[in-house]
């Protein structure tokens, strides 16, 4: 075989591999970027907020933090803004952090995914992880770090809410104002479909796209033996995973593709967990953002906590894994069985179609910041 053979080989092989599994994911993506836009109807910021200052306690305003940040669907730069602006309208330092930890790591439409590529028991105990996590990492702030004032927050958050990120790191003033005035319900489930289907899918469509090439190349070309050998389990691989995934920028979403085509190869499923959890919570960018905007004590903290948790329930779920005499290379993607392939066809096609709107909107979006 030639060399062109070959390229070429591997180059339909890895399309096959990502085009399956992205149909096999997007009929939950879609439903899951339904439950996000039913949330930007009838759950408000300012709902969310009241409920998260220092007033409401301790370990209210944290436990509230967690549950909030779950089912929002918000990446691990894109809950930077939003945290901030918690913060700003006074929420605690750590209902701040547990809403950065919790919101990244899980959302509804990574939780559609998860059920979709993964398995029931990976789509249970993902957000309860993400959750626990927050809940954690917020009440040892509350309770262990006395929080202070600090003099670069005020230009901090005017940065960060005087401007409309985009994928982490492009900033830009160009965007359309918001009238005051009430929407009327027609209105308001426009809106809402436009963010979810749009402006959401938007914002995590490339990375998307990165995570199922990515698995569409482990899945063809990476040996089974190789992941089994190294990865299989145990604390040492998850300690690798932890490494791997703590500087890593990928979101929720787009890491399930990635868990699932590993775990298929014979990693362990809580190696790959470690990774769901750290990866999504962790970059450089929340990282810096902790450390000026909460202290680098908060960071510290914020950094150990995802790590031992992380840690922790990788190895709670291989035990149940084993206790439950459960093959996960056997159960994963096997969810998404229960529809039809053209349905799966369909809506694989409709995201392929609304995800280049979105691109277009995007540039035409840099062309209206450049004049």
């Amino acid at each position: 075989m030639t060399l062109k053979e070959t390229i070429i080989e591997v180059f339909l092989g890895v399309s096959i591999e990502t085009w399956r599994l992205f149909e096999e994911a997007a009929p939950y993506l879609f439903l899951g970027f339904g439950i996000a836009a039913l949330l930007e109807m009838v759950v408000s910021e300012e709902k969310i907020v009241t409920h998260l200052g220092a007033s409401a306690g301790k370990f209210k305003s944290v436990l509230k933090a967690s549950l909030a940040g779950v089912p929002i669907p918000l990446c691990s730069c894109g809950v930077i803004p939003a945290a901030i602006s918690l913060k700003k309208r006074g929420a605690s330092d750590g209902a701040t952090l547990s809403f950065l930890i919790s919101t990244p790591e899980t959302g509804a439409d990574s939780i559609a995914i998860t059920y979709a590529l993964l398995d029931p028991i990976m789509t249970v105990f993902r957000p309860l992880a993400a959750f626990v996590t927050a809940l954690g990492a917020g009440v040892a702030n509350n309770f262990l770090i006395r929080e202070e004032k600090k003099p670069e927050q005020k230009n901090l958050i005017s940065l960060s809410l005087s401007t409309k990120t985009s994928d982490c790191g492009a900033s830009c003033s160009c965007s359309i104002e918001k009238g005051n005035a009430e929407k009327g319900f027609t209105q308001k489930i426009t809106g809402a479909l436009r963010y979810a289907y749009v402006e959401l899918l938007g914002d995590i469509a490339k990375w998307l796209i990165v995570g199922l090439v990515l698995a569409g190349i482990i899945s063809f070309m990476i040996p089974e033996d190789l992941i089994r050998n190294y990865l299989g389990g145990g604390a040492a691989s998850m300690f690798l995973m932890l490494l791997i995934g703590i500087p890593l920028y990928i979101c929720a979403t787009a890491s399930t593709p990635l868990a699932a085509a590993l775990i298929a190869k014979g990693m362990s499923p809580g190696t790959a967990f470690v990774f769901l959890l750290a990866g999504p919570a962790t970059n450089a960018a929340t990282i810096t953002v902790v450390t000026r905007f909460l202290g680098k004590r908060a960071a510290t903290l914020y950094l150990a906590t995802i790590a031992i948790f992380a840690l922790a329930f990788g190895l709670l779920l291989d035990f149940i894994y084993f206790r439950l005499g459960i093959e996960a290379t056997s159960i994963v993607g096997t969810a998404s069985d229960v529809l039809p392939d053209d349905v799966k066809t369909f809506f694989a096609l409709l995201l392929t179609i609304l995800i280049a709107y979105a691109f277009y909107l995007g540039k035409q979006e840099s062309k209206c910041c450049e004049n």
